[in-house]
């Protein structure tokens, strides 16, 4: 591979030659163009993928890396992280390398999730002390130090991980930050982490898919629990400023941010489902707007993880949708004053503008666009015309939605009270019937409604001239108790 580290920029200065590793996933596209927007790097793209598949012209980022691989200041290298052979070849020349995440990660499993993101780690970190690599920054994140369990309030860096997490990925790119950290200044090598939180914008390959999948499957209009948790959420551009910021800070503070990690958000804290309603409401769909209690719900995903288990089923991603759970009910802030005054970071990008930068670039996903008319469409579907316009295809079919819900929390119940609750199914019926008995019973002894006579709404018009004129002159309290003996107040005829 041709090392380009002797070209000069316009300043006349020389480039520095950069690796971005995970260079063609969802926020090292937008790190690779930035750079190279810059133009004080040679960016060297290094991926999983076999070939540089570039998008048409109307993707700027793309167009970017095309005129910048034509005159020599880009090149791609494909690389396994798990090789260690190919991860050498990949950084040898550059002093900077930016570890972002991998775009080809399988999920389900567990080995090849950690050779990638644990061991590939420690082969990164190996081979930039060989290559003599200056700078290592991993892009880490805020879920390391979020169990799910409880809420995260303005927390900083000093706040530490916890050992049980939210989900898979959550706890090996712990592991992973914790290697790179631990490398630092070993062999000359400096390193830091970044802890970006809720990551969005044009490209999202997560949180923005996933919540339009909500809102077509009508799952997006239930708010879980009181809807009042706050979020902190981050612009992908504002993420890759904070990268670049990271590697200024290490040549200019490297005592303060070598071996550190920083939490990285928009520092405009808001309600997670604002933030939801936003998004959705700007790609047409409906806001949410029923909320249901989290305990409930809960219980419905365990039910549903249960029944997959017993399955064998691998449709859906049970992880998404608990990590989903968690962020959707808990409160989730966290403290930038460490990044803002070791790296000099600050937001580029306001989370206003960032919202409608990423409805523009999701509006194929839009419910009136030509794609979700091809998912939406108005025609009668083959189940409304199986069921009908019946109380039954009402409920089926999420018409009415309180109905629905109602009915689900029910199934839900006695799929917990006949199959997950331990008793026996005689046993079970027989605690059903005794329970729906003592109901009956207690309802049919109830007291029949007291209706109070028309009498006892009257009032002498003496009684209220004295009240009115004392009220002017002692006050309401001290008139009522003159006119009405022990200051109570009585209607009498």
């Amino acid at each position: 591979m041709a090392i380009v580290d002797d070209l000069i920029n316009p300043r006349g200065t020389k480039r520095t030659c950069v690796v971005v590793l995970g260079g063609r996933g969802f926020l090292g596209r937008s790190l690779v163009t930035r750079l190279l927007q810059l133009g004080d790097w040679i960016v060297r793209v290094a991926d999983s993928t076999h070939s540089l598949q570039l998008d048409s012209d109307s993707n700027h980022g793309d167009s970017v890396l095309r005129d910048a691989l034509a005159s020599g200041r880009a090149s791609y290298c494909q690389v396994d992280v798990r090789d260690p052979s190919q991860v050498i070849k990949a950084v040898e020349g550059s002093s900077v390398v930016f570890y972002m995440e991998a775009t080809d990660l399988p999920k389900h499993d567990f080995y090849d999730c950690y050779m990638i993101v644990v061991q590939g780690a420690k082969n990164v970190i190996n081979a930039c002390r060989e290559c003599k690599v200056r700078q290592l920054i991993y892009n880490s994140s805020a879920d390391i130090i979020f169990d799910g369990s409880r809420d995260i309030c303005n927390r900083d860096e000093s706040f530490p991980c916890h050992w049980k997490f939210a989900d898979m990925l959550s706890d090996l790119k712990a592991q992973a930050e914790a290697l790179v950290l631990y490398a630092n200044n070993i062999g000359g090598l400096l390193t830091c982490a970044l802890r970006p939180s809720n990551v969005f914008g044009p490209g999202d390959t997560q949180l923005v898919p996933f919540l339009v999948n909500l809102a077509r499957s009508g799952w997006a209009k239930f708010i879980i629990g009181s809807g009042d948790n706050m979020s902190d959420f981050t612009y992908a551009e504002n993420v890759t400023h904070a990268h670049i910021c990271a590697a200024k800070a290490l040549d200019s503070q490297m005592i303060s941010v070598a071996g550190k990690a920083f939490f990285i958000t928009n520092l405009e804290p808001m309600k997670f489902w604002e933030f939801v309603s936003l998004i959705l409401e700007g790609l047409g769909y409906q806001r949410p707007s029923i909320k249901a209690p989290a305990r409930i719900v809960c219980y419905a995903l365990l039910v549903v993880k249960w029944m997959h288990e017993k399955l064998g089923s691998r449709k859906y991603n049970l992880d998404i949708s608990a990590r989903f759970f968690h962020l959707a009910s808990r409160t989730r802030t966290f403290n930038c004053s460490a990044a803002q005054k070791y790296i000099g970071y600050s937001p580029a990008v306001s989370l206003e503008d960032g919202i409608r930068l990423t409805i523009e670039s999701f509006s194929h996903l839009a419910k009136d666009s030509s794609f979700g008319r091809f998912l939406n469409f108005e025609g009668q579907s083959k189940a409304e015309k199986l069921l009908g316009s019946g109380k039954v295809s009402d409920i089926c079919l999420w018409r009415d939605e309180k109905k629905t819900f109602t009915c689900f929390v029910a199934l839900v119940l006695l799929f917990y009270w006949f199959l997950l609750s331990g008793k026996t199914f005689a046993s079970s019926t027989a605690n059903l019937l005794l329970l729906v008995t003592t109901i009956l019973y207690g309802y049919a002894n109830l007291p029949p409604k007291i209706k109070f006579s028309a009498r006892y709404y009257n009032v002498h018009s003496i009684s209220m001239e004295q009240w009115a004129s004392h009220y002017k002159i002692i006050g309401p309290r001290r008139g009522l108790e003159q006119i009405l003996p022990g200051g109570t107040f009585s209607l009498s005829r």
